[in-house]
């Protein structure tokens, strides 16, 4: 990345105590939070386009993880919301319901950008301590700091 192309993540796009009533209002706070940082234009038709994905294949998987993740035409920069969900919300993962939620959002033409930033995540999320010092972290900036350090987007 250079000097001028935003932080993949930032505290202001972190929920460390999200609470939803399912997926798709995960999903929701989580765009919200990219909306009002100016990383998505049009905030419902952003969600449509993450919803037209989910409806293709569930994106919960293991180690209690939901990776919810469009490209979209309403997406100005490649980006990651994350939400901690200590209740837990049903991305129908193999081993239960996720604590950790990541949105992945990649404009239109970003294709390369977002297999990129979707595999440099997952290489991520094979390892439990990664999933542990994300649920451990003292706050946002944590988060954002540890996924910045750890997931490196090449």
């Amino acid at each position: 990345m250079s000097e001028s192309t935003p932080r993949l993540i930032t505290a202001d796009l972190v929920l460390p105590g999200l609470a939803a009533a399912d997926r798709e209002d995960a999903t929701r706070q989580l765009a919200a939070l990219l909306h009002k940082a100016g990383r998505v234009t049009d905030l419902d038709g952003f969600l449509a386009d993450v919803r037209a994905r989910e409806s293709q294949m569930p994106t919960g998987l293991p180690g209690r993880v939901g990776l919810p993740h469009a490209r979209s035409a309403h997406v100005t920069v490649p980006s990651l919301a994350v939400g901690r969900c200590p209740a837990g919300v049903d991305f129908q993962g193999p081993d239960g319901t996720a604590t950790l939620v990541f949105l992945i959002a990649a404009p239109t033409g970003g294709d390369a950008d977002h297999m990129r930033i979707l595999a440099a995540l997952a290489r991520r999320l094979v390892h439990a301590e990664f999933r542990s010092a994300l649920l451990d972290a003292r706050d946002a900036a944590e988060i954002a700091d540890t996924v910045t350090r750890e997931v490196v987007v090449s």
